[in-house]
C-alpha cells in the first residue's frame, strides 16, 4: 500500500468515527441538548480551589529530567492551584509486579518537588492494559502483586498511589477488590489513593455510547462504587471522537455534572484536560482542547464549598506553553 493510500485510509477512518459519534448523539436526541450545555456564563467562584493535578511522564523517574527541569516545573505549579502530581513510575507487568529498575529517580523527584513546591503531593502513577491476554484483575494473586507494587512506590517516597488501569469494563468487581486492598495500605501509611476514571455515561442507559471511539463508559452507579474507595477521581474526559469543540464542551459539562452527583463530597473530583498532540480516531485536536475542557470545568463546577473539585492536565510531556497558559488564565488566575 502506498503512503498516499495509507493516509487516505486513516482519513476515512477518522471521518467514519466522527460521523458515527454524531449519529449516536442524533439518534438519542442529545445533539442539541449537549450544544445548549456549553452555553452560559460560569460563576465567578468557578475557579481553582488549589486542588489541581498534572500527570508527569516517565522521564522524571528514569534520569532524563534534571534539576533545571524540576525548577521550571515548580514555577508552573506554584503559579497555579496544583496540589498533586501523578508521576509515571510503571508500567506494571501484566502479573502485577513492578520492576524497581524502571523508576530509580522516584525518591529524588518526590523529595525535590516537595521542597520546591511546599505542600505538593507526589503520587506514583501505576498503569497497565487490562483484559484477556494482559492484566487480569479477577485473579486474586495478580491483585496481591499490584498492592505489593503500591507498597513499593510508597516505600520509595511517594505520597500516594495513582492507578490508571484501562480499559476497565463497567461493574468490574476485581477492580473494586483491588481498590479496597490498596486503600487499607494507603490509609495505614497516611498516603493517598487516586484513580484515572473511565468516562461516565451522559444519560441513563445510553449503551449506544459504547459504539463511540472509547470502548468503555461507566454507569454512574459504578463510578460511585469506585469513588467511595479512593481519595481522588480524575475523569478521563477526552478521546470522545467528537468533531466539534462545542459538542465536546457540552459532553464534558454533562459528564462532570453526573460525576459530581455520585462522587462523595469528601472525595476530590478532577476534570481531565487533553493537552496532547496528534489526531487519532478518538482525539480531534480542534475539538478536544485544553481551553474547551477548562470552560466545561468552570460551567460544571459544584457550588463553592460544596465539594472538592479541580482539573488535571494530561500531560506535562505534551503540554505546550499555550496549554499551561489556558489553565492559568482560564482556571487558576483570579477573575479580573
Amino acid at each position: 500500500m502506498t503512503t498516499a493510500a495509507r493516509r487516505a485510509g486513516r482519513l476515512l477512518r477518522r471521518i467514519l468515527v466522527a460521523v458515527t459519534a454524531v449519529a449516536v448523539l442524533a439518534a438519542t436526541g442529545t445533539t442539541g441538548w449537549l450544544l445548549t450545555l456549553q452555553h452560559g456564563t460560569p460563576a465567578a467562584t468557578a475557579r481553582t480551589q488549589g486542588r489541581d493535578a498534572v500527570w508527569l511522564g516517565h522521564a522524571w523517574v528514569d534520569g532524563r529530567r534534571d534539576e533545571a527541569d524540576a525548577v521550571a516545573l515548580a514555577g508552573r505549579l506554584r503559579a497555579g492551584g496544583f496540589s498533586d502530581v501523578y508521576v509515571h513510575a510503571g508500567p506494571l507487568r501484566d502479573d502485577g509486579t513492578l520492576d524497581p529498575a524502571l523508576a530509580p529517580r522516584l525518591p529524588w523527584v518526590a523529595g525535590r518537588l516537595r521542597a520546591l513546591v511546599p505542600g505538593l503531593r507526589v503520587q506514583a502513577w501505576l498503569g497497565d492494559v487490562v483484559g484477556p491476554g494482559r492484566m487480569r484483575l479477577d485473579d486474586p494473586a495478580t491483585r496481591e502483586r499490584v498492592v505489593a507494587s503500591a507498597r513499593q512506590v510508597l516505600a520509595a517516597g511517594a505520597d500516594g498511589v495513582h492507578y490508571d488501569l484501562e480499559p476497565l469494563p463497567d461493574g468490574d468487581a476485581g477492580y473494586l477488590a483491588l481498590l479496597d486492598a490498596t486503600r487499607r495500605e494507603t490509609r495505614a501509611r497516611g498516603a493517598l489513593l487516586s484513580v484515572a476514571a473511565e468516562p461516565v455515561q451522559p444519560l441513563p442507559g445510553t449503551a449506544a455510547a459504547t459504539t463511540w471511539a472509547r470502548p468503555v463508559w461507566w454507569t454512574p452507579e459504578y463510578l460511585h462504587e469506585v469513588a467511595v474507595r479512593v481519595d481522588q477521581v480524575a475523569m478521563m474526559t477526552y478521546d470522545t471522537a467528537l468533531p466539534s469543540r462545542r459538542l465536546y464542551t457540552g459532553l464534558v459539562v454533562r459528564q462532570l455534572e453526573v460525576a459530581a452527583a455520585v462522587v462523595p463530597d469528601d472525595v476530590t473530583l478532577l476534570a481531565g484536560l487533553p493537552a496532547y498532540r496528534g489526531a487519532t480516531l478518538q482525539h480531534r485536536p480542534g475539538a478536544e482542547t485544553v481551553p474547551a475542557a477548562v470552560r466545561a470545568a468552570r460551567l460544571a463546577a459544584p457550588p463553592a464549598g460544596s465539594q472538592p473539585f479541580g482539573v488535571a492536565l494530561y500531560a506535562d510531556f505534551t503540554a505546550t506553553d499555550d496549554d499551561w497558559r489556558a489553565v492559568h488564565d482560564g482556571w487558576s488566575a483570579p477573575p479580573r
